[in-house]
């Protein structure tokens, strides 16, 4: 069931002071193609989809922020003063996106805030992005007259994952929940900020999701591990080709000629990157030309790195990866950190119907659960509802 204002807005006036106030969201995403290329500079390719963050938020005269989780039912207040901040994880997001936007000269006031989202959480679609870039919107709106440009609100998102959360991620999630476009995909080149808007509206397939419900959570996961590993590789590359700051100016000949100074792992993790570098370009060309059978096989070839080479699938992600092939899906592939949550499906409309069926017997077969499939629509960044 899709989320609305008067969700948000009934559990603000029953745990508030029973009046209204400003009401904000932010979307979550899907990537097309682009998986741990953001960190090491190269280019993503997503789009911001329907479901989201939505809160809504009042200043209460105080220096402190008040804040109630409707899906976790738990309720936290923090001084933005404060330099410890809250315990709670998910209060930690607003306390980090307070604090950061103040650092930007922002005279950020105490609020009421409550918040609920409709991304499913863990499933690699960016809810923790959603919120973060919802209270920078809305901060920057109420109290910041918006002087503050868009990327750099995905930015704070950024800082406040590495600060108060302990996740080093890179841009990405955070700049399609910001600057999303309705009905449009976004290349962004994580080294420049450039961004190119693509429009989405293919004929004769679409885009599903496949949320294998297992649980997707990077904090604590080798997701950190898997970007120091990368960075490493560049370093020695760089020993013999001072131009490569990163794993996006490498090639495959620069990492075999130091494949004895690396370790194996770091060859693999190396090894994919460099190629889905070149899979996102690909993938953009053929868009052009309306060519989805190799916009899909570079979705499989992206899934059999992740899994093999980057080694950030599990086995529950690999078996929707099967069946999708033995279906004659077009494109499939883990979307998101990995470690679990959703495949993203390129399918031709005449197969959607069966697929979906398909999917959910074999995979309930299996695990004795039912994965959740999800229809993407893109939609729009970071706004202002009423």
């Amino acid at each position: 069931m899709k989320l609305t204002i008067e969700d948000v807005r009934s559990r603000f006036i029953k745990h508030f002071d029973g009046s209204t106030g400003s009401v904000y969201a932010s979307p979550g995403r899907i990537n097309l193609i682009g998986e741990h290329t953001d960190y090491n500079n190269g280019f993503v390719f997503p789009g911001a989809v329907e479901q989201g963050m939505i809160a809504e938020l009042k200043v209460n005269g105080t220096r402190n922020v008040r804040a109630y989780s409707i899906d976790l039912k738990d309720y936290v207040e923090f001084s933005l003063d404060c330099e410890k901040g809250p315990n709670a994880t998910w209060a930690r997001y607003i306390y980090g996106v307070c604090r950061e936007m103040m650092a930007l000269g922002v005279p950020v006031e105490g609020f009421n805030t409550a918040f609920a989202g409709d991304v499913p959480l863990g499933a690699g679609m960016s809810s923790s992005a959603a919120l973060e870039s919802t209270y920078a919107y809305a901060l920057n709106d109420m109290f910041g007259d918006n002087k503050i440009e868009r990327l750099e609100l995905a930015r704070v998102g950024q800082r406040t994952e590495h600060k108060y959360i302990g996740v080093n991620c890179g841009i990405m999630d955070q700049a399609i929940s910001c600057l999303g476009k309705a009905g449009n995909l976004m290349r962004m080149d994580c080294r420049s900020g450039e961004i190119a808007y693509f429009p989405w509206n293919p004929k004769g397939y679409q885009l599903v999701l496949v949320n294998s419900c297992v649980k997707h959570e990077l904090k604590g996961s080798p997701y950190n591990e898997r970007r120091l590993q990368c960075e490493h590789v560049a370093e020695v590359i760089a020993q013999n080709h001072p131009e490569v700051k990163s794993l996006r100016d490498a090639n495959y000949d620069m990492l075999e000629e130091v494949k004895d100074q690396i370790t194996a792992d770091e060859y693999k993790r190396a090894r994919y990157v460099i190629g889905e570098v070149v899979r996102v370009l690909t993938v953009c060309d053929a868009l052009e030309k309306g060519d989805y059978e190799t916009v899909g096989q570079m979705m499989y070839e992206t899934h059999f790195g992740l899994s093999k080479e980057y080694e950030v699938s599990c086995e529950e992600l690999d078996f929707l990866n099967e069946i999708a092939k033995e279906e004659g899906v077009t494109g499939s592939r883990i979307m998101g950190g990995g470690f679990g949550g959703c495949t993203i499906n390129l399918i031709a409309d005449e197969l959607v119907d069966n697929f979906k069926k398909v999917v959910v017997e074999k995979f309930e077969a299996k695990y004795g659960k039912k994965p959740v499939i999800i229809d993407v629509v893109i939609g729009d960044g970071a706004r202002k509802l009423c």
